[in-house]
């Protein structure tokens, strides 16, 4: 009876000894927004984005993934099929760099570089959620020049150039060989904030909050003929969040640990 205790042990402590293993790689795709210039195409990637993640893999189902992303978004009135928007002909770009922890989970039992042979699947779709800490910086451009808008305060709001936002998606995981995976996945990230493009409210009465600078009301009210600019009159869809995601494959490499457990 002892002998079969400890030999129960010793695979159970093997086992999971083994089944946790660190896991480091890169992405490569692209970025996208919705918001107040995009509030109805999910699919709309613009921009080149890439990253880099490193992941704790606990079991063939559960991960933590820390993770860094780099992008770029952009919006555009003038492109829109919405004859207000183009009216209001508003736009803007951004940077995007974010720092997120996320929680994967494997639909199907997955854990690559599989040596001791515990029965997972060389591919899993898989679904994940998290939090992240972001900045951006809303740019336009206006007679030549780049304009920072946050100094702008086209709506005469101050606002942060960082916010919080909450990561979450979908992929599926793909064991080349060996400890090789190529990643393909989807994220969207929902900001706690409504001014990453720089649009949220009402068109602000300049006669009573004065400009923060000489371009403000200029930029604030870009439209042309007729000009809709009224104080007061709405400038954003009074939604509370932009959203901004992210969609590209990761070619990752899984360390897997080759030890004995002690007793």
């Amino acid at each position: 009876m002892r002998r079969l205790i400890l030999i129960t042990l010793f695979s159970l402590g093997f086992t999971f000894a083994s089944a946790q293993t660190w896991e480091a790689g890169g992405f490569l795709g692209s970025s996208g927004y919705m918001g107040d210039i995009n509030p109805v195409k999910p699919l709309k990637f613009t921009d080149l984005a890439f990253g880099a993640q490193i992941k704790r893999n606990f079991d063939g189902y559960w991960s933590a993934k820390l993770g860094f992303m780099q992008g770029k978004v952009q919006g555009n009135d003038a492109e829109s099929s919405n004859s207000y928007q183009r009216d209001r002909n508003l736009n803007f770009y951004s940077p995007i760099s974010e720092l997120s922890l996320q929680v994967e989970f494997n639909l199907f039992k997955y854990l690559a570089g599989d040596i001791y042979g515990y029965g997972t699947r060389r591919a899993s779709p898989y679904l994940f959620m998290g939090v992240a800490a972001f900045s951006f910086n809303p740019l336009t451009q206006y007679n030549g020049d780049e304009i920072e808008l946050i100094a702008v305060q086209t709506e005469a709001v101050t606002y942060k150039n960082n916010a919080i936002s909450v990561p979450y998606g979908a992929g599926v995981k793909y064991n080349i060989k060996g400890n090789f995976n190529l990643i393909g996945e989807i994220g969207y990230r929902t900001a706690f904030t409504d001014y990453l493009d720089d649009i949220s409210g009402r068109y602000p009465d300049f006669t009573v909050v004065s400009p923060k600078s000489p371009i403000t009301q200029q930029l604030s009210d870009r439209s042309v003929i007729p000009k809709i600019g009224i104080p007061g009159n709405q400038r954003g869809d009074f939604r509370p969040r932009d959203t901004y995601m992210f969609a590209g494959i990761s070619l990752t490499y899984t360390f897997v640990p080759i030890k004995c457990p002690t007793f």
